[in-house]
């Protein structure tokens, strides 16, 4: 019962490992990550500066785990890109031996010294403090203290996880001390042992450690370590690589897959020397059969670590050509590659050039257009048939339109110095905004496939009447938002003023539905269950509506200058005003939205009176 207990505790820590890591990806993706990833950058697009960043952080945190595991968030979040997380991967594996032999050198006592500070079991909960107070205690309109807030609570349960694996199996100390040492005469055991105690503990700092306390109490010789230490190395990279691709993309798994090739390569390099060196007899039976202290065991592990490093850094783009070799990309849909053509075209080169760059800019947001309207028509399609993989589709989908919004929002801004002609600033200020509208649109769409989700999750269904009323304004949103998007593209301002009528009438149009809902609800026709997520749907599909009418709006603004800045105002008028144009697109359409509806209410009474 008792291993049932520990193996409970591992997986628990394990899930809190895996959690923290997602969470702390999701808090790096909504940061407002510019200054971030061109600091990065700058500091990554040269392996050494790389390495020596991944050095230095992995003294700090006294984890080549946590190290590693950060960066591929960061892969994974695109503030680094694959091959720029190599260095900072190799300079981790450096990181660990320099931390040991730092506090060793100093003489320093874990307990009282300033680096303790820095240790996972004080890192966690001071992650968690500072996470927590930005995000339960900031003003709510610092959104990004927020992220910042969401990234240290995911770092902190990462450490957390960590910590909680490694207690799970702290009670085998015994066993796995006699372990390390038991195949001094049998290289390849030990090097066995070695991995096989580092995947379990899942940190090579503590396996060294226990190889410390063992060279302080009984001795340990040379060759009983050096096969255990060389293991050690491919244990640590083992455990982070089997954990850190779960749920990972491509470009994550070539990150630790880096890290365990290079470990590989790394142990087959010393595995040569010691070869050659004892049947060369330059390793002599002298230092072969050397007794080491605690020092001793510590000067070997980093000497292990160091030298492959200095030797094998250079081939770093041999070993990223091999991961990418090794795990190609998944195969792309051709929608995707479209908008990955289209992101590659905003060319940072025409930013001074005010006017050629919006006109990218205002491509790419057309393109937007089409992916949001994509994605409303398969939301929609959920509403009839609901399909799992469908909705996988949709949120990938509304990935890269975010990727999308966020690329061109940035492109537009960058623009913001060389701007000089008022023509140009008000292109700017109407692009900013349109692509919003589009980006919510998308957003809108997700809401309805997870209001959908629900309902076949708990196996419920629209009675045909509802199924019948909801069709009415699912035709009348995707009529307003053809419209709205062709009005953009085409930059058809007489079609831009078509839009605010179909939007009054599908305003009316969905409070009338609510309406007839609740009746039903009333008379015990539909449940509280389907009569919230009706409710739900029919929320979004308005929104959606009104998000067409701000982009008309907007649009309309840029040709009557009065519009702009008063939008809300020029809409009340236009509500009250006996405009003819206006009173005339709004009855067309109200009729051909509600005889529909009524059809529809003559069609139930009739199939009631035949029941």
């Amino acid at each position: 019962m008792e291993a049932f207990y520990r193996i409970l505790a591992l997986l628990g820590g394990l899930a809190m490992f895996l959690y923290g890591m997602r969470l702390m990806g999701d808090g790096l993706k909504s940061c407002s990550g510019g200054a971030m990833k061109a600091a990065l950058a700058k500091v990554t697009n040269k392996p050494i500066r790389g390495f020596i960043l991944g050095m230095l952080v992995t003294c700090m945190i006294q984890s080549s785990t946590a190290t590693i595991v950060l960066t591929v968030g960061l892969v994974g979040a695109g503030f680094l890109t694959f091959r720029q997380s190599i260095g900072i991967v190799l300079g981790a594996n450096v990181g660990t031996a320099i931390t040991a032999q730092v506090i060793r050198l100093m003489d320093l006592d874990a307990g009282t010294s300033l680096l303790n500070l820095f240790s996972a079991d004080n890192l966690a909960p001071i992650a968690l403090i500072v996470g927590i107070i930005l995000i339960m205690f900031v003003s709510s309109r610092r959104s990004s203290m927020k992220n910042v807030g969401t990234i240290f609570v995911g770092f902190g349960i990462l450490f957390m996880g960590l910590m909680y694996m490694s207690d799970a199996v702290s009670e085998m100390g015994d066993s796995l001390s006699r372990l390390l040492t038991a195949f001094e005469d049998s290289y390849i055991l030990g090097f066995l042992a070695g991995v096989a105690v580092t995947g379990v503990i899942q940190s090579s700092s503590a396996v060294i450690g226990i190889l410390q306390t063992l060279a302080s109490s009984v001795g340990v010789r040379f060759c009983g370590v050096v096969a255990v230490i060389v293991g050690v190395n491919i244990g640590d990279c083992l455990t982070t690589f089997l954990v850190s691709r779960i749920g990972a993309k491509p470009d994550q798994t070539r990150t630790v897959l880096v890290h365990v090739i290079y470990n590989i390569c790394a142990a087959c390099l010393i595995g040569l020397v010691l070869v050659i060196g004892r049947s060369t007899g330059l390793i002599g039976d002298r230092l072969w059969y050397m007794s080491l202290d605690s020092g001793g065991v510590a000067n070997v592990h980093g000497l292990f670590r160091l030298v492959p490093a200095v030797l094998l850094l250079p081939f770093s783009n041999r070993f990223a050509a091999l991961a990418e070799k090794l795990v190609p990309d998944k195969p792309i849909d051709p929608e995707d590659a479209d908008i990955l053509e289209n992101l590659r075209e905003l060319d940072d080169r025409l930013i001074t050039n005010p006017g050629l760059a919006l006109d990218q800019a205002a491509h790419l947001i057309g393109h937007m257009a089409d992916v949001a309207t994509h994605n409303y028509d398969a939301c929609i399609q959920q509403i009839y048939e609901f399909e799992p993989r469908r909705e996988e589709r949709i949120r990938q989908r509304e990935d890269l339109l975010d990727e999308m919004a966020d690329a061109s929002n940035q492109y537009i801004v960058a623009v913001s110095p060389y701007i000089t002609l008022d023509s140009d600033n008000q292109n700017q200020n109407f692009q900013i905004k349109a692509l919003t509208c589009f980006e919510r649109i998308g957003d809108l769409a997700v809401n309805i496939t997870h209001n959908m989700a629900q309902m076949r999750e708990n196996n419920r269904h629209f009675t045909d009447t509802a199924m019948r009323e909801l069709h009415i304004a699912v035709d009348a949103v995707s009529d307003i938002l053809a419209t709205a998007t062709r009005a953009y593209k085409e930059t058809d301002y007489d079609l831009a003023r078509t839009v605010e009528p179909m939007e009054e009438v599908i305003d009316d149009l969905i409070e009338a539905l609510k309406e007839r809902h609740v009746e039903r609800m009333t008379r015990g026709e539909c449940d509280i269950f389907n009569g919230i997520q009706f409710q739900n749907v029919l929320q979004n599909m308005e929104r959606i509506s009104d998000q067409c009418s701000d982009l008309a709006v907007y649009m309309l603004s840029r040709k009557d200058t009065a519009i702009s800045g008063q939008e809300h105002q020029y809409l009340h008028n236009l509500h009250h005003s006996s405009n003819e144009e206006y009173r005339r697109l709004f009855g067309e359409n109200y009729k051909k939205y509600f005889s529909r509806l009524k059809e529809s209410e003559i069609g139930q009474l009739s199939a009631e009176k035949k029941s």
